[in-house]
């Protein structure tokens, strides 16, 4: 800290906190608001365990998988569909926000303009990270097994929260360009339900009629959940089409969280600033 005196009046100003220690004081004000509420931890953790229970128990015996069983094909696909909608929090909490007027009160405090969005992405990813191993464990009491090495199995819990992390910006732009916070959760949903359910998480994408399984094939969340399968060596013994994103799954999703980083991390800045600044 550091103090500027002046003979007239004596002032004390302190330099403005750096964007990490910003950034450290919003996340913390955001697990408080879930401790508070723990109702938030709760859905947010019932709805991957009855993905889990539905799937593996309604479909496990009608769904046939090379070299493999359908539970642990399954996994793979639901730790995907988890991290993706689980993204959704940081759109809907700045929505709420905005409405409530929070974003008012922190445009009074000197604070870096990153500050909230930081603080947003980086707790819901905590809420992501319980979520999913939460999910892990009732997969485990489901019958679903890891089939590789604890660094690949390490590997691949990083490469689920890193892609989440990254939509997390996504979705927080989004947000933050609807009206209200109803908005976001009928634009997210049209958004992710294609996007998982067109996709190889639930049925292998061969299965599909020939349209579909061209938008499956180059799904970008079809690519995360074969990263995924590849490392926790759930893939049993089916090929692999013959498509890029798919023979090289984790290079895919590495170029595709760079790529949301670099685009949606200062759009959403930017558009923060410009909401803020009003």
């Amino acid at each position: 800290m550091t103090a500027d005196v002046f003979a007239t009046d004596t002032i004390i100003t302190t330099p403005r906190p750096t964007w990490f220690v910003d950034g450290w004081v919003t996340t913390r004000r955001n697990l408080l608001k879930i401790q508070r509420s723990p109702d938030m931890l709760v859905f947010a953790v019932l709805q991957p365990i009855m993905f889990v229970l539905l799937f593996s128990q309604v479909y496990g015996g009608a769904i046939q998988v090379e070299g493999s069983n359908y539970t642990e094909f399954l996994m793979a696909g639901i730790f995907v569909q988890t991290v993706v909608f689980g993204s959704t929090f940081s759109g809907s909490a700045m929505a709420q926000d905005l409405k409530a007027g929070i974003v008012d009160r922190f445009r009074t405090l000197p604070m870096s303009s990153s500050a909230v969005l930081i603080g947003r992405t980086n707790s819901d990813l905590l809420l992501n990270a319980i979520s999913m191993a939460i999910m892990m464990l009732t997969g485990l009491l489901v019958g679903w097994r890891v089939n590789s090495g604890v660094p690949e199995f390490l590997a691949g819990i990083a490469l689920l929260l890193l892609f989440t992390y990254a939509f997390s910006w996504v979705m927080a732009l989004l947000g933050m360009s609807v009206k209200s916070p109803e908005a976001i959760q009928n634009a997210s949903f049209m958004i992710l339900f294609p996007l998982t359910f067109i996709s190889n998480a639930f049925v292998p994408s061969e299965t599909l009629p020939s349209v579909l399984r061209v938008i499956a094939e180059w799904n970008p969340v079809s690519a995360l959940v074969q990263a995924v399968r590849e490392l926790f060596g759930n893939t049993g013994t089916a090929p692999v089409p013959e498509v890029w994103t798919l023979q090289n799954p984790i290079l895919t999703v590495l170029v595709g969280i760079a790529a949301m980083l670099a685009v949606f991390v200062p759009l959403s800045i930017a558009r923060f600033t410009r909401i803020s600044s009003r």
